[in-house]
Formats: structure tokens, sequence, C-alpha cells
């Protein structure tokens, strides 16, 4: 059995627009080209076919990666309620010895974009902080050592 996804309302209807868009569109396309490169004889040295059947495979990949995804989605609740606990879908600022505070939003790995604030619970420091409170004292063990945080508030 498949892993949860979890996904906020918005990344999941993101993943549903360009599963749409491979299964339709972009497959159809594909097979345009596929049988337009066909046409032109000799396969074996045919750069465009050579070409549309990597991108085939890549393009089947996403959809098969896409399915996986969709069938096991779990919607991240984002209605703001006090939560007690660091968990998927809260957000929780942090602070790391003298440096200053961070807040992070906890989301699955589909939708985790530290650069914007967005780590996946299955980081390092996402796994760290889950079900702990405001107050505690919890080390991440990262790529670059591990790290001591202090969590500042929970929302």
């Amino acid at each position: 059995m498949n892993k949860p996804s979890y996904l906020t309302q918005e990344g999941a209807e993101k993943l549903r627009q360009e599963f749409e868009y491979l299964k339709g569109p972009a497959r159809d396309d594909l097979a345009k080209r596929l049988r337009l490169a066909i046409q032109q004889g000799d396969l074996s040295e045919n750069a465009d076919y050579i070409s549309a059947k990597e991108e085939q495979g890549f393009l089947e990949g996403r959809i098969v990666e896409l399915t996986s995804i969709l069938t096991n989605i779990v919607i991240i609740d984002e209605s703001g309620s006090k939560k007690e606990k660091v968990d998927v879908g809260t957000k929780v600022t942090i602070q790391e010895d003298d440096f200053p505070e961070e807040t992070y939003f906890l989301v699955g790995p589909q939708e985790a974009n530290p650069s914007k604030g967005r780590i996946s619970h299955n980081s390092p420091i996402g796994e760290a902080l889950l079900g702990h409170k405001v107050g505690d004292l919890v080390e991440a063990v990262t790529p670059s050592g591990p790290i001591k945080l202090k969590i500042i508030r929970i929302e």
C-alpha cells in the first residue's frame, strides 16, 4: 500500500490539473509527433523519433507517479485552528541558538519549497519537529550535522 500524500487543497488541484493535461493534450501531441517521426522512415537514425520516445517515457512515468499520489491524498487542514503539537499542516516558528527565528509550514514532499517557507514533514527538520510542543528543544540530524532547535510558536 502506498503512503499517504499530504497536500494542501491548492496543491492537490494543481496536481490534478497536471494529471489531466498529461493524460489528454500532452499525450495526444506526443502521439502526433511519434506518427510523424515514424512516417519519415528509418527509425534507427531518426532523431525526432528517438527524442519523442524518450519524452514518452518521461510523460508516462510522471502519469504513473501522479496516479499514485492522487489515489492516496490526505488534504492538509489549513483552517488555522489552534494546534498543541507540530503536525503536517501546522505553521511552526523555530529558533536555532542565537540565530533569528524562522517560520515554516509543514507540508508533504510534493509541495515542499524551503525558500518559500514550506518544508516537508519527511525532511530532517520536519521529522524532528513532528509531535513536539511549544518550548520543546529538538535535535534535527541534517546533512551538515545535527542542529538543536527550540519551538517558539505553533499556528
